[in-house]
């Protein structure tokens, strides 16, 4: 097996300020990596610096990756990279039924979830050497699709389509996704409200691993996407059996 090397390495995450994207920064920089998190607002920015206790190895960025302008500047700041990731999101207001969904909601998700990753490939993979990797974060809602969550359902699998589509032209880079399922993290005050805590709980009881996921699941997930150099193309399931239920 041929493992790519992380100690040393430049990896950036966008959206990785809270929830899945912090906790793989978190094991990314525990494992000697340089880290640079990037997202839309600063005062997250330095949260996740204080969460990370300040770590030498850490650099922050304002980044909005639905902004071209923004994504290219971004890059031509930073000529050496190794691997990029995305665990951004933005669902605000997409979990409705179609009478009360607003275009403007479906229109965040496309572009945080879509045209996001895809400026994110455009413009960085230039940056990444031929052992480099562009990972991305899809969902289980493309393949356990719910009411009120159309939008989502549909973005998720339009994104795993690009994936396989990026991974054939942009080889030898590994273009890969990894497919959470339902994970306790700060996203889940857009989907259920004040009923979140319930809801997760819910699923607990119905997954064959008997809970729901946490950040650092995804997080060992992704990292393993990054470090295999044999794995292109690929929807990495983690999602606690959710599928066969």
């Amino acid at each position: 097996m041929t493992d790519t090397r992380i100690e040393g390495a430049e990896i950036v995450i966008v959206g990785g300020s809270s929830g899945m994207g912090l906790a793989l920064a978190r094991r990314l920089l525990s494992e000697g990596a340089h880290v640079t998190i990037a997202s839309r607002t600063a005062a997250k920015l330095e949260a996740a610096r204080e969460a990370l206790d300040d770590h030498p190895a850490l650099r922050t960025a304002v980044l909005d990756l639905t902004r071209e302008g923004e994504v290219a500047a971004f890059f031509a700041d930073h000529p050496r990279l190794d691997h990029i990731v995305s665990t951004a999101a933005d669902i605000d207001g997409a979990y409705q039924l179609l009478p009360d969904l607003q275009i403007s909601a479906a229109q965040r998700v496309v572009e945080s979830k879509f045209y996001g990753p895809l400026l994110l490939a455009k413009h960085g993979a230039a940056r990444l050497p031929p052992s480099g990797s562009i990972t991305y974060t899809s969902g289980v809602a493309a393949y356990r699709p719910a009411a009120r969550g159309s939008v989502v359902a549909a973005v998720n699998a339009a994104l795993e389509g690009l994936v396989r589509a990026l991974a054939v032209e942009l080889a030898p880079l590994r273009i890969n996704a990894v497919s959470p399922g339902w994970v306790a993290t700060p996203i889940w005050k857009f989907v259920a409200g004040d009923a979140a805590k319930a809801r997760l709980g819910e699923m607990a009881e119905r997954l064959p691993v008997g809970r729901v996921g946490q950040p650092e699941d995804i997080a060992d997930a992704i990292r393993f996407l990054i470090g295999n150099g044999f794995a292109t193309g690929t929807i990495l399931h983690v999602e606690g059996g959710h599928r066969l239920v």
